[in-house]
């Protein structure tokens, strides 16, 4: 099921799949409802909403300056309102795990149970392992796609990726195609150097159970951000998958099955 949720003068997309328990899973920068929706255990039974943050998916993007981790976790927020659900299991992949991170720091009456997936941030803005997505972001910014393909496969990044982390490097390719170009440029440029907009002592005060899922071969969700989160949260549990640059069926297996067990430790 589909709809759309009113916002700030915007039309933001809502997925609504499944039946039986609710759980709100975001997606990661430039993805779409379908990513979260590929590895939620459905079977539970369980059901999967996502709201498709502004500029992303079929949801408007108005402004670039409303382009935050703040102000996705905003539009959340009063979405989940709007649901009569909460609190609730929230996560996220991604920039999906940093926004659902904001949420229960910031508005703990919504979050029963945290799921942060392939972390991107742990609570600094701007980090490196972001570098290359705002790499890609400036160079779209710059010139036309293909011009800024062409530029972008020129650069030792592209080697390093090739060798150590091949679907960050398909992710990074992918935008390229991407439309419209503007939209795509501004989101891995504000994103990319953006933060989730908490400190380190409040994660380590949160007290909501929690899941953290990482792999290895993976430069833009490096493992030690899972681990500093798990060794952060103090009621959090690290569950290595297998990296999806060795299996993609294992990787949405592994990621089904330990979210699958979360959820239901973790029912009401």
């Amino acid at each position: 099921m589909s709809g759309v949720f009113a916002q700030g003068g915007l039309k933001l997309a809502v997925a609504d799949r499944g039946a039986g328990m609710p759980m709100v899973f975001q997606h990661g920068l430039c993805g779409d409802a379908a990513q979260p929706a590929e590895v939620f255990p459905f079977d539970l039974p369980g059901r999967c909403l996502t709201l498709e943050c502004r500029g992303h998916g079929a949801s408007e993007p108005g402004d670039d300056a409303g382009f935050s981790i703040a102000a996705f976790a905003e539009d959340i927020a009063a979405w989940i309102e709007t649901l009569g659900l909460a609190p609730l299991a929230i996560g996220g992949i991604s920039m999906g795990a940093a926004i659902a991170l904001r949420l229960a720091v910031t508005r703990p009456d919504l979050v029963r149970a945290l799921v942060l997936a392939r972390p991107a941030w742990v609570t600094e803005a701007a980090p490196a392992n972001m570098a290359p997505n705002a790499v890609v972001g400036d160079l779209l910014a710059r010139f036309p796609a293909d011009e800024a393909r062409r530029r972008f496969e020129a650069l030792d990044l592209v080697r390093d990726l090739e060798a150590q982390a091949p679907d960050n490097l398909a992710s990074l390719r992918g935008f390229f195609a991407r439309s419209p170009q503007p939209v795509t440029a501004a989101l891995l440029s504000r994103i990319s150097r953006d933060g989730p907009g908490v400190t380190r002592a409040a994660v380590a005060a949160l007290a909501v159970p929690t899941l953290v899922i990482g792999h290895a071969r993976d430069a833009v969700h490096p493992l030690s951000h899972a681990e500093a989160l798990a060794a952060l949260i103090p009621a959090a549990r690290l569950v290595r998958i297998t990296p999806k640059a060795e299996s993609r069926e294992l990787y949405r297996r592994d990621f089904s099955a330990a979210l699958a067990q979360f959820l239901l430790e973790t029912a009401p």
